[in-house]
């Protein structure tokens, strides 16, 4: 994908002094773009949106955007505020698009930390759990690389290593969204639509979409509840293990488990992301594991556990992750070539002459218009000094703090991440404003096996997954700050504002993530893989921090082969999906949507196909409504199963068990 910067004139001095328009005089200051209203309603998205991301990462580990819901809902809860008060005869103040964008901001931020922060990732592959998963006899697996989690120390590392990836790329704000006139596709299509609430047609049209989202949360909700009676104890009762494809399909996961939230990423996602999961589904769980199930004997011994590394279980992972890997390097050689290619064409542009031209009206409004969002975002400054005092200050109280959490992780290595940090950041931003596409568990993935290997035996795993929540952090948190100043940019909104949001977005989810996190860790039985909450990517983490250490000899036989074929598959797929044309690539399957059932099963890939079939029906049938309102009904069902998460966690606390266990096995004959 390209900039814009290609089309757009430079202007280096005003054509007209023209009469500022009336949206300009209505912006208020910085100050007042926060409110305590916004971060009531913030905390309280937040709070919801980190229980969903906990929900999705410790059971198939597909976070969708939830950009969309966060601005509508915002949009929702404080014009229902505003409009409650106004009826009872109290001044309030009015509600703009830049407070709304303020909202959206915070929220991002603080369930942007459920995902950056590790909790079904990096963080939890140290626990106790999945040392025992993968084996006390497993070479490189050691017990003393154990930090099992708790509040105090998961609380403390978000807060040493979530806030440096805002002060990191601040003075290049004005370079990255004036200048090179980076798209962020996402940062755009969210202030399109926090505008579009902000006018008389667009807020009837949002009223809908909220009465929409709130109709099909209802649903999910209660059908979440009513679930839950017939679930039994244990994990093979219920709704979420009915065999509707027949007993045999079920054996191998094959089967239709009635969750909204599932249902609700597949409206959600892309039509190809979908359909890649379920290719995977059925390339792994249809062909793969039963053509090397029946080696057993041969390639592994036959009477091993079905979560033994040596036998079965390893192949699962290890392809897994060869996908994972090729998949993540081809898109990162990939986007820096494409960044360092923009960054060449942008300088070269530059260097040409100045042109101060208008052709009609409608380009000298454009032009004027533009001028205006130059104006508000460069209006109320951030000081560089600020900035990179902020990073010295903040990297040297992270440098001291995370060998203390640590150990193995030396304060030198530390300082080498911050170090180098700010340029992969600056990449990682710079490729998401062209492509859309943030590599932050790359950049991690990176991290993991270079100071795992570099720290070695004695203590590499924690240092490896240490390091790559370090790294994930700054670059995720960098990126996630550069599309906010899009939004703030097209919303008229003050750069300060944004700045200060994101702060207080991240400050927010240093607290809420881990104590979301902590409901479910208390509450259920997180990394059982024959349970819900399988927690995937923890031992997927594990295994890659012992990989950098160990290498490949513990693997079974033909899996390094079957890994290396996996491995190329990944990057010629996406070679061909970049080289053909747009025609043909767009059926040509996401080699990361594709690995994840390859460990976790077919069941949700069996409900997210049933999501995306519903929507191709919708948008063949009335395309508009589809448009209008698939995010709202999608954003109801993830939403409305992620509320009933809470009180069936508080129940699981309270050891209060579904009343029935519905199960299901063949006919006897009599």
């Amino acid at each position: 994908m390209g900039t814009e910067n290609s089309s757009e004139l430079e202007i280096s001095e005003p054509l007209l002094v023209e009469k500022k328009p009336a949206a300009f005089d209505e912006i208020p200051p910085w100050r007042d773009q926060i409110t305590v209203r916004g971060l009531v309603v913030s905390a309280l998205l937040g709070s919801l949106f980190c229980i969903i991301t906990h929900k999705l990462n410790l059971t198939v580990g597909i976070i969708p955007s939830l950009n969309v819901a966060a601005g509508l809902l915002g949009f929702f809860f404080v014009k229902s505020w505003t409009s409650f008060l106004t009826k009872f005869g109290f001044q309030v103040t009015p509600f703009t698009r830049q407070e709304n964008t303020v909202i959206q901001t915070c929220v991002v931020a603080c369930y942007g930390l459920a995902f950056s922060g590790g909790f079904g990732s990096y963080l939890i592959a140290m626990d106790e759990k999945t040392y025992k998963l993968i084996g006390s006899d497993y070479p490189g697996n050691r017990a003393e690389d154990i930090k099992n989690p708790a509040l105090g120390w998961m609380i403390g590392f978000m807060f040493v290593v979530s806030f440096l990836g805002l002060f990191s790329l601040v003075p290049l704000r004005k370079v990255m969204v004036m200048d090179y006139k980076l798209t962020y596709p996402s940062g755009t299509a969210t202030a399109m639509l926090i505008n579009s609430f902000h006018t008389n047609t667009g807020a009837e049209l949002a009223g809908k979409q909220v009465h929409c989202l709130g109709k099909y949360l209802g649903i999910s909700f209660f059908w979440s509840f009513f679930k839950w009676f017939f679930s039994g104890v244990g994990d093979s009762c219920g709704f979420d293990n009915f065999p509707t494809l027949g007993l045999l399909l079920y054996k191998n996961t094959f089967y239709f488990d009635f969750s909204p939230t599932y249902v609700g990423c597949g409206l959600i996602c892309p039509h190809i992301v979908n359909c890649s999961v379920l290719l995977g589904a059925i390339i792994s769980w249809g062909f793969l594991w039963p053509f090397i199930n029946t080696h057993a004997g041969d390639w592994y011994p036959a009477d091993l556990g079905s979560n033994d590394f040596k036998g079965l279980y390893g192949y699962k992972v290890f392809i897994a992750i060869s996908l994972i890997l090729g998949d993540g390097l081809y898109n990162l050689v990939k986007i820096i070539a494409v960044t360092i290619k923009e960054m060449c064409n942008s300088s070269s542009k530059q260097s040409l002459p100045v042109v101060n031209e208008v052709q009609d009206d409608e380009s000298s409004k454009l032009l004027v218009e533009q001028r205006e969002k130059d104006a508000i975002f460069l209006k109320d400054r951030i000081p560089s000094w600020l900035a990179g005092s902020g990073y010295v200050g903040l990297a040297a109280i992270s440098t001291a703090a995370i060998p203390m959490i640590f150990p193995p992780l030396k304060w030198y290595l530390v300082l080498t991440s911050y170090i180098v940090a700010p340029a992969l950041a600056f990449c990682n931003s710079y490729g998401t404003g062209l492509t859309d596409w943030s590599l932050a568990s790359t950049y991690g993935k990176i991290g993991l096996f270079f100071f795992a290997s570099v720290v070695g035996t004695n203590g590499g795993v924690i240092a490896g997954l240490a390091a790559c929540g370090v790294m994930m952090s700054i670059v995720s948190t960098a990126a996630d700050l550069m599309q906010d100043f899009k939004t703030g940019y097209l919303t008229y909104s003050s750069a300060k504002s944004m700045f200060v949001s994101q702060i207080v977005g991240t400050a927010m989810g240093c607290v809420i993530a881990p104590l979301t996190f902590w409901l479910f860790w208390t509450a259920f039985d997180i990394g059982d893989p024959n349970g819900p909450y399988k927690a995937p990517y923890a031992v997927i983490f594990r295994e890659m921090a012992i990989l950098g250490i160990e290498g490949f000899s513990e693997l079974p036989k033909h899996c390094l082969a079957i890994c290396c074929g996996f491995f190329i598959a990944a990057i010629v797929i996406n070679m061909l999906r970049d080289i053909t044309p747009p025609k043909i690539s767009q059926f040509i399957p996401i080699p990361m949507a594709m690995a994840v059932p390859f460990y976790i099963g077919a069941y949700f890939a069996i409900d997210m196909f049933v999501g995306t079939v519903i929507l191709f029906v919708w948008e063949r049938v009335n395309r508009k409504s589809s448009e209008d309102f698939a995010g709202a009904v999608a954003s109801g069902l993830i939403c409305g199963d992620g509320i009933w998460t809470v009180p069936s966690a508080i129940l699981s606390i309270l050891k209060v068990n579904p009343p029935i266990c519905m199960s299901f096995g063949p006919t006897v004959s009599s």
